[in-house]
C-alpha cells in the first residue's frame, strides 16, 4: 500500500465506524424531531438511554417533539425519561408501536399522537425471577432481610406502591382513571391495544396541551 492509499484508510475508518454507530444509534436528530427507535437497533429501552437524551436536548435547543417506536425495556429509565421529557415541554408522537415503559415515556408528551396504523400496547408490570433473585442476593444485608419470606413481604408492599404511583402518574397526564386501571389488565406476556378512538376518549392521545 503506497502512502496516499495508507492516509486514505486512516481517514475513511473512523468515518466508517462514524457512520456505523449513527446508524444503529436508537436516537436520531430530524429537524425539531428527536427520534427514538429502540427497535432499528434490536434493542430496548435502557438505563444508559437517560444520559444520551438529556445530552442530545442540550445540544439541540429547538427540539419540540419527541417520536417514538420501541417494545419497551426498563421502567425505571421510562419514568426517568418521561421525567425529561416533562421538563423540556415536549410533544410525544409514535411512529410504529409503543408498549409498556415506552407508554409512560408517551405520556411525559404535553401533545401526544401517533400516525395511522401505530399501536399502543399495555399489559402488567414484571420482575423475572433471575432478577429478583439477583436483587435478594445484592440488598438483604443491607435491607436486613434475615429470610426470603422477609423479601417477599417487602415486595408486596412495594408492589403495591409502585402500582398506586403509576396510575397516579397516568391521571397526572390527563389519562382517565377507569381507562388507567384497565391498563393493568393484560398479562405481562400479552399486550392490549387499545383503538384510536379509546384512546382519545381516555386522554392519551390528545392535541391539546397538558397542564402541569
Amino acid at each position: 500500500m503506497n502512502n496516499t492509499l495508507f492516509v486514505l484508510a486512516l481517514v475513511a475508518a473512523p468515518l466508517m465506524a462514524q457512520a456505523k454507530d449513527t446508524a444503529t444509534s436508537k436516537f436520531d436528530v430530524q429537524g425539531n424531531v428527536l427520534i427514538y427507535d429502540t427497535e432499528k437497533s434490536n434493542d430496548e429501552i435502557r438505563d444508559e438511554d437517560i444520559d444520551e437524551l438529556q445530552l442530545l436536548l442540550r445540544r439541540h435547543a429547538g427540539i419540540t417533539e419527541l417520536r417514538l417506536n420501541s417494545d419497551g425495556g426498563s421502567v425505571y429509565a421510562g419514568e426517568e425519561m418521561a421525567a425529561i421529557v416533562i421538563e423540556h415541554g415536549l410533544d410525544t408522537s409514535v411512529d410504529g408501536e409503543c408498549i409498556s415503559a415506552c407508554v409512560d415515556l408517551f405520556l411525559g408528551g404535553k401533545r401526544r399522537r401517533m400516525t395511522l396504523k401505530s399501536k399502543l400496547g399495555f399489559h402488567q408490570r414484571s420482575w423475572h425471577s433471575e432478577a429478583v433473585q439477583t436483587y435478594y442476593r445484592q440488598w438483604r444485608k443491607q435491607r436486613k432481610w434475615a429470610t426470603p419470606f422477609e423479601f417477599g413481604s417487602w415486595i408486596y408492599s412495594d408492589t403495591q406502591t409502585e402500582i398506586f404511583e403509576h396510575l397516579e402518574y397516568m391521571i397526572s397526564r390527563g389519562v382517565d382513571a377507569a381507562f388507567a386501571i384497565k391498563t393493568m389488565q393484560a398479562e405481562p406476556s400479552e399486550e392490549w391495544y387499545p383503538t384510536r378512538l379509546e384512546l382519545i376518549a381516555a386522554g392519551v392521545l390528545r392535541e391539546d396541551a397538558v397542564t402541569d
